[in-house]
């Protein structure tokens, strides 16, 4: 039976504080039906694999970023900050596998599940945040390079990374408020809910509704504003040499973002407001949410694997990473054995690297020893 949230703090236990009356969402496995399948089978796969191959690539590309690249551009500074992110919601995975693969049985107490939930609130946010800073950093260094240096230095970039930091986790808050831990009839088994799946959608309602306009729409807009005003400034410049292929480098990461936002958070967005709609559609027909609540498990699974992508979008935006990247990821390939090809890569790829920072290993003309006289 389906509780209302209101009923369910009302019926608190004294001695467990948090403990709230069940959920059918996450009490009921019966894995006939399509949600309870996926809640125990789908995604800790998911997850696993993500983990498997998220946290090498983004553990890589944190030491990338602190060993190997020795200038930081504001770009930069935003991608550090991305691989950040999902690293430490990387690093909170492993709670949430345990979870789905022991049957939803919560066994580590309410805080913990508090901050595993809102650590895939902040991250999801964050990740947008720094992929449109990056957006806006091409449009402030095409259409306004020298506003650029004052409205957006180094400090000022600091600072508004803190700032993205700190007022994701504010927004994360009510998930905070939200997040309950539930005892199932008939067994000890408690579970960490989720506020997308709860019944009374109330304080869940409005407030994916905040997060969908803040945290999505007004970025979308402000990537399709800066890509588009910087593609028209670009056009109606003189025909000239474009040495350091700005209009390339532009579409790059404009197509990256915008296939970013079309492949997850569009339909992660779509679907966690259907399957919250859907609860205040028909309060009392919990089968017709089953659908909704599918898709949005289904987009849980699609969603982490951003964690893998955004080392990709990392190089695919940055040049200098991306070098950097690559001649690391060869050079770690070249220490097995039997891998002569890699080595060789390798090699190449160091030699570019050295010549495009201007470190080369060619001996300097004041260096070279003056020409005898005939």
């Amino acid at each position: 039976m389906v509780v209302s949230l209101g009923t369910q703090r009302s019926h608190c236990n004294k001695d467990m504080g948090n403990v709230q009356a069940p959920e059918e969402t996450f009490c009921d496995l019966d894995t006939r039906q399509g949600l309870p399948a996926v809640q125990l089978y789908v995604m800790p796969t998911f997850f696993l694999a993500v983990l498997v191959l998220g946290l090498p690539l983004n553990l890589l590309s944190l030491w990338v970023f602190f060993h190997r690249l020795r200038r930081w551009t504001r770009s930069t500074v935003f991608l550090f900050n991305l691989t950040l992110a999902d690293t430490s919601w990387l690093l909170a995975l492993p709670y949430l596998i345990n979870y789905h693969v022991d049957q939803l049985y919560w066994r580590l107490g309410l805080p913990l599940c508090t901050c595993v939930r809102m650590f895939y609130h902040n991250y999801f946010y964050l990740s947008i945040f720094f992929v449109t800073c990056i957006s806006v950093d091409r449009y402030l260094a095409i259409v306004h390079p020298l506003r650029s240096l004052v409205l957006l230095g180094r400090r000022q970039t600091c600072l508004l990374c803190v700032a993205a930091w700190v007022g994701v986790l504010v927004l994360s808050i009510p998930v905070a408020t939200m997040t309950l831990i539930q005892t199932c009839p008939g067994s000890n088994r408690t579970v960490c809910s989720l506020y997308i799946l709860l019944s009374d959608p109330g304080e869940s309602l409005p407030y994916s509704l905040f997060c969908t306009i803040v945290g999505f729409l007004l970025p979308l807009l402000s990537i399709c504003y800066c890509g588009l005003r910087s593609v028209r400034e670009l056009r109606h410049r003189p025909c000239r040499p474009d040495p350091h292929n700005k209009q390339r480098r532009l579409r790059r990461a404009l197509s990256a973002a915008l296939v970013l936002f079309a492949l997850f958070y569009l339909p992660y967005h779509l679907s966690r407001n259907a399957a919250i709609v859907m609860r205040a559609v028909y309060p009392d027909d919990p089968a017709s949410w089953r659908r909704a609540d599918l898709a949005f498990a289904l987009e849980m699974c699609i969603c982490s694997l951003i964690t893998c992508i955004n080392p990709l979008f990392s190089c695919f935006i940055g040049g200098q990473f991306r070098r950097e990247f690559h001649g690391t990821f060869a050079v770690m390939f070249s220490q097995c054995p039997g891998t002569q090809v890699a080595s060789i890569i390798s090699k190449r790829t160091r030699m570019t690297v050295s010549k495009r920072q201007g470190m080369s290993a060619v001996t300097p003309v004041s260096a070279l020893p003056a020409p005898t006289s005939q």
